[in-house]
């Protein structure tokens, strides 16, 4: 299934540069076919760096079919005997696992997690998200060498999360922070261009029309207009209108009062 796409407002090259620091590593995995949709989940997401620690067996061609097009981050992934060389130019290592009461880590949700990797891929530094074994996960000695440890809060009843599963939940968190790292460093471009803020004269004019337009509709039925149009004033000056959107506004009015002329006339 294609994702939807809502990216217009982010620095492509900003965000590979951003996604190229960060690296997915998958430690003693036991399924070829995970390495392949671990590879699927990496290339939706933007991400491209796929790293392979001791897998009980070589990617093989169960893992190019369940990469479904994301070969070329399997072929490229890189090969290790540990987890310690695998990481050991990074600056900051997430270990994805269950809670665990052997070894205390401070414990990270995976939008917290994603935020934190890419503030530390931001500023340059090498990042690693380390997903354990099938069965057994991450050892102590593995779990020792991350700086904190990312926790899906799945269902409790039912908590076994497929490695594929848990590798794309925190791409996609990844994916979301680095578009929002973009955003925040491109904030004339994020923000969408606004008119000049609507005058004090502009807004009494707009009030006035208003008035007319609940007088011509009847919107009072009898009851004093003074109250309405109090909240009235409260909420469209809470609301910042700017002159465009004023405009707008009175064009609906005086549709609406168009609308009301005629109806009279044909009562």
């Amino acid at each position: 299934m294609r994702a939807m796409s809502s990216e217009s407002n982010h620095d492509p090259i900003a965000a590979a540069a951003l996604a190229a620091r960060i690296r997915i590593v998958l430690v003693g995995t036991q399924h070829p076919g995970n390495m392949g949709s671990a590879a699927r989940a990496l290339k939706t997401m933007g991400l491209s760096r796929l790293v392979l620690v001791a897998p009980e067996k070589a990617p093989n061609a169960e893992s190019d079919a369940l990469a479904a097009g994301a070969d070329d981050v399997l072929a490229q992934a890189a090969t290790f005997d540990t987890l310690a060389d695998a990481v050991a130019d990074c600056r900051l290592v997430l270990g994805c696992t269950a809670r665990s009461r052997r070894v205390q880590l401070e414990e990270l949700l995976p939008r917290d997690a994603a935020a934190r990797a890419v503030g530390e891929a931001a500023g340059g530094a090498e990042v690693a998200l380390v997903f354990g074994r099938e069965r057994t996960g991450l050892s102590n000695d593995e779990l020792q060498l991350c700086h904190a440890a990312v926790h899906i809060p799945a269902n409790p009843d039912y908590s076994s999360l497929n490695l594929a599963a848990a590798v794309q939940v925190l791409s996609y968190e990844v994916r979301l922070a680095v578009l929002e790292a973009g955003r925040e460093a491109n904030p004339a471009e994020a923000a969408e261009p606004r008119d000049p803020p609507a005058s004090h004269a502009q807004m009494e004019g707009f009030f006035a029309q208003l008035a007319e337009t609940l007088d011509a509709i009847d919107f009072h039925k009898g009851r004093t207009p003074d109250s309405a149009m109090r909240k009235l004033r409260r909420l469209y000056l809470r609301a910042g209108l700017d002159e465009r959107e004023v405009r707008i506004l009175r064009g609906i009015l005086a549709d609406a009062q168009r609308m009301a002329m005629l109806a009279g006339g044909k009562r």
